[in-house]
C-alpha cells in the first residue's frame, strides 16, 4: 500500500503505529482532520487478513468520522483506532492500558471510544491511562454503552426516510429487512417492532437471529437472501460495502437506511441508487447517534441534552433529502457537501483569525 499517496489524496493529518511487545498490542491510530476540533472515533478490534488491510480500514474509518462529526454539528474532527487481533481471544488489560498511554501521548488530538470488537470494560482499562476516552462506565459519570442511542438515531432516520419515500413516517405495517443483529440492530428491532413494523432478519450468529424471531415474530432468512426480500425498507446493520454491483441487481426495497458504516462499496453505487429512485439515508448521518451521545461526555454527560441532539438526525436527513431533490443529486453527495461546507467555513474563519494575529505581531 502506498500510504503517503493515500494520505495525500484524502488529506490526512497523521498516522500512528502503536506496538507493545509485552501485551501483544498492534494498533494503528489514524487522524484525518482536526479543523473542527480534536479527532473523535472509536477503537475497533478485528482479525485483519493483513497489515495493509488494517491500515486501509483505519484510514477509511477516520475519514468517515470527519464527515460524521461535521454533519452532526459536533465541534470534533475525525479519527479512528484499529487493533489487530481476535477480540474474543487476544484481549488483556495490559493491551488496553498500553493503548491508553499511546493516546495520552497525543495530548488531546485524538479521543477514542467503543467500536466493533471493543466494550465499555475495554474503555475503562484505557481510562486507567488517559482521560481522552469516552463511552466508559456510568460509574465514572459517563454514558456507558452507546449502542442503544445509536439504535434510536437509526430508528428516527428510518422514519425520516419513510416520510421521504412514502409520504408518511409511520412504520406500522411497513416491512423492514434488517441485516446483522448486533448490539445496535437488536435495539433497533425493538423500536421497529414496537411501532408495528414487520421484520425480516438475518445474521451469521444463529442465536442472535433466534432471539429476535422469538421476541418479535420476525421472519429469518439466510444471510445471502436478505438483499432480495420484497420489503419496503432495507436496514443494513453489519459490515460495509454491501451496496455493490451484485446486490443492486436484486434489491427490491424502496428505502435503504441502517447503521452500518461505509454501505456504498463505491460512490458510483450511490449514483445508481439515485437513478433507481431508491431513497438512501447516508450512513454517517443516520448512525451518528452514538458519537453524539459520547461527545456529550466532553461537557459533563447529560442524557436529556444528548438525546435531544440525537433527535436532530431526523431533521438533518430531511434537509439532505430536500437538497438532493432540489439539485437533482444523490443523497450521499448532498450529505458530503453539507459536511465539507461546514469544515470549509470553520477553516476560513480560523485562517482569518491567524492572519489577524499575524498582522498584529508585525505591527509591534
Amino acid at each position: 500500500m502506498k500510504i503517503f499517496n493515500y494520505m495525500e489524496t484524502y488529506d490526512y493529518e497523521q498516522l500512528i503505529f502503536c506496538q507493545d511487545e509485552a501485551s501483544g498490542l498492534k494498533a494503528i491510530i489514524a487522524i484525518h482532520d482536526t479543523t473542527l476540533g480534536p479527532a473523535l472515533g472509536g477503537a475497533r478490534m478485528w482479525s485483519y487478513a493483513s497489515e495493509d488491510e488494517a491500515i486501509e480500514d483505519a484510514l477509511r474509518l477516520a475519514r468517515g468520522m470527519t464527515y460524521k462529526n461535521a454533519a452532526a454539528g459536533l465541534n470534533l474532527g475525525g479519527g479512528k483506532t484499529v487493533i489487530i487481533g481476535d477480540p474474543f481471544a487476544d484481549k488483556n488489560e495490559e493491551m488496553f492500558r498500553a493503548l491508553g498511554r499511546f493516546i495520552q501521548s497525543l495530548d488531546g488530538r485524538y479521543i477514542t471510544a467503543e467500536d466493533v470488537g471493543t466494550t465499555v470494560a475495554d474503555m475503562d482499562m484505557i481510562h486507567e491511562e488517559t482521560n481522552y476516552v469516552t463511552g466508559i462506565s456510568p460509574a465514572f459519570g459517563s454514558s456507558g454503552n452507546p449502542s442503544p442511542v445509536t439504535a434510536y438515531g437509526v430508528y428516527l432516520g428510518i422514519k425520516a426516510a419513510a416520510q421521504e419515500a412514502f409520504g408518511s413516517a409511520d412504520l406500522k405495517g411497513r416491512s423492514i429487512a434488517v441485516q446483522g443483529l448486533g448490539n445496535v440492530a437488536s435495539h433497533l428491532c425493538d423500536y421497529l417492532a414496537e411501532e408495528g413494523a414487520t421484520l425480516v432478519v438475518t445474521d451469521i450468529n444463529e442465536a442472535a437471529v433466534a432471539r429476535i424471531v422469538e421476541k418479535h415474530g420476525a421472519t429469518a432468512v439466510a444471510p445471502d437472501k436478505i438483499y432480495e426480500q420484497n420489503v419496503d425498507i432495507f436496514a443494513p446493520c453489519a459490515l460495509g460495502g454491501i451496496i455493490n454491483d451484485e446486490t443492486l441487481q436484486v434489491l427490491q426495497a424502496k428505502v435503504i437506511a441502517g447503521s452500518a458504516n461505509n454501505q456504498l462499496k463505491e460512490a458510483s453505487h450511490g449514483d445508481k441508487l439515485h437513478e433507481l429512485g431508491i431513497v438512501y439515508a447516508p450512513d454517517y448521518v443516520i448512525n451518528a447517534g452514538g458519537v453524539i451521545n459520547v461527545a456529550d461526555e466532553l461537557y459533563g454527560y447529560n442524557r436529556e441534552r444528548a438525546m435531544k441532539r440525537v433527535e436532530t438526525i431526523y431533521t438533518s436527513l430531511e434537509k439532505i433529502f430536500a437538497i438532493a431533490k432540489e439539485k437533482g443529486i444523490p443523497t450521499y453527495v448532498a450529505a458530503n457537501h453539507l459536511a465539507e461546507e461546514r469544515i470549509a467555513r470553520v477553516a476560513k474563519s480560523r485562517s482569518q483569525f491567524v492572519k489577524h494575529e499575524k498582522n498584529i505581531l508585525q505591527q509591534r
